[in-house]
């Protein structure tokens, strides 16, 4: 996937790398597979509205991609340095129709959540957030943004973003085996316009409790696992 990673922020995902135990294992790009690849992201569409849909006041991550189960959940400790986004380019219409409905400056936060309780409750905490990053700019791009500060990660986390007004980081109406998982409950699943559910608060619990099969969420994670410890006095 070619991408550009801004370099704005405090550090880019190869500084960011070596705020990393030197000894870190292999890079690698969570969300990113090469036999299912991102598709074009939603918007402009066609004239037809339904054509185009983003992320909005809510809180998600993708369950499956393909025949990858929960892609963004960590199986081995490590860090988070960086994301990146698949963004679409809204018409000027549809980007009126988003600012007027969730808010005038698209922006995401990455997040690292962990499953509580009984797994059939889908109750998730919130363990660490980014502050919100902007988008605007950048739309019709795919662009990654690194962490100011890396985070530290552990198997079970899994790596979520939270969307406190809109983000053009979707696609819809794609095979049944593309799932993600949202902030939202109960008759909130089905409605047009839910109520914001965005998990903003460090500590707290939120059951994600609505799920969506043909949809993607156009993001991956760089995550850097741990070296594996060998014993070398045997050896010696």
């Amino acid at each position: 996937m070619r991408r550009t990673l801004l370099t704005a922020l405090a550090c880019s995902a190869a500084s960011c790398a070596l705020a990393a135990p030197a000894q870190a294992g292999t890079v690698t790009e969570l969300g990113d597979f090469k036999d299912v690849p991102f598709p074009p992201a939603d918007c402009p569409g066609q004239p037809n509205t339904s054509d185009c849909q983003s992320i909005a006041q809510v809180s998600g991550f993708q369950v499956q991609v393909g025949k990858h189960s929960v892609p963004f959940k960590i199986r081995k400790p490590g860090y988070v340095i960086a994301f990146t986004l698949r963004m679409s380019k809204p018409n000027p219409d549809q980007v009126n129709f988003f600012k007027t409905t969730y808010g005038s400056t698209p922006e995401v936060r990455l997040d690292v959540i962990r499953q509580v309780g009984k797994s059939s409750a889908k109750e998730y905490k919130l363990l660490k957030q980014t502050q919100a990053f902007k988008l605007q700019s950048y739309f019709g791009s795919t662009q990654s943004y690194a962490l100011h500060t890396p985070f530290r990660v552990h198997k079970d986390d899994i790596i979520a973003l939270t969307v406190p007004t809109w983000l053009p980081a979707f696609a819809h109406s794609l095979p049944s085996d593309n799932a993600w998982r949202t902030s939202h409950t109960g008759s909130e699943c089905a409605a047009t316009t839910p109520p914001s559910a965005a998990q903003e608060k460090v500590g707290s619990t939120k059951v994600y409790g609505c799920f969506y099969r043909g949809a993607r969420v156009l993001y991956s994670v760089t995550f850097v696992p741990d070296a594996q410890v060998t014993n070398t006095a045997a050896a010696r």
